[in-house]
């Protein structure tokens, strides 16, 4: 038995794009229940493998992200999304913002008990040294279930505020297509820079290259 109360896996989405925030989401397991967790996840979305969120279908994801506020309402786990807008990326940098979103999330879901606590971070995240416990894996959202159902939130999220972006300046008339390429610099989106130029969305400290002045 883990002398552990539970494990929280800690992901984010959107490091790379141009555009739009960048999203960090935290998932909580009581580690006598992340087999059940994982078993279940395994059997009816992914094959038998965890998975990258970036390697699953748009529809795959959002289906597991529903299943995933079933257990939560259940209580059967808990998860939390922070996100952090273009502007504090290009304010404060990539790392600072992914920092200060992680720590959101880790607040919400450690809820005061950071001894109890195991946190699992994908890649090269670091949680707050404050959580003692803590180790970051490579590819840990291929490995770990907490950190695969954190990086699914997260994306889930952060797409679903692109389309909704992508809605809003639709209906002023400028197409970004944010709701297509979630911000990543595709060619309709760098092809929708040089008719419209930059909006507020846009990570000005990531086009520097293409800045022909905000809207």
């Amino acid at each position: 038995m883990s002398r552990y109360k539970h494990t929280i896996g800690i992901d984010e989405a959107g490091r790379g794009p141009i555009a739009g925030p960048v999203a960090v989401g935290a998932c909580s397991i009581m580690d006598d229940d992340i087999k059940d967790i994982e078993t279940e996840l395994l059997n009816k979305f992914m094959r038998g493998k965890l998975k990258d969120s970036k390697k699953l279908s748009e529809k795959k994801r959002i289906e597991i992200f529903a299943w995933m506020q079933v257990k939560q309402e259940a209580g059967e786990l808990d998860f939390a999304v922070s996100m952090g807008a273009a502007k504090t990326i290009d304010d404060k940098g990539i790392v600072p913002t992914i920092s200060k979103a992680m720590s959101k999330v880790l607040t919400i879901l450690a809820n005061g008990q950071e001894s109890g606590v195991f946190i699992k971070l994908d890649g090269g995240l670091k949680a707050p040294e404050v959580f003692v416990n803590q180790k970051t894996i490579v590819r840990g959202d291929e490995s770990e279930v907490t950190i695969s159902l954190a990086s699914i939130a997260a994306k889930v999220t952060r797409d679903e505020y692109m389309k909704k972006l992508g809605a809003k300046y639709s209906n002023d008339g400028i197409e970004y297509g944010f709701e297509q390429h979630k911000g990543y610099g595709t060619r309709g989106h760098y092809e929708a820079i040089d008719e419209h130029g930059l909006c507020k969305e846009h990570r000005l400290s990531f086009c520097k290259s293409i800045i022909k002045g905000a809207k």
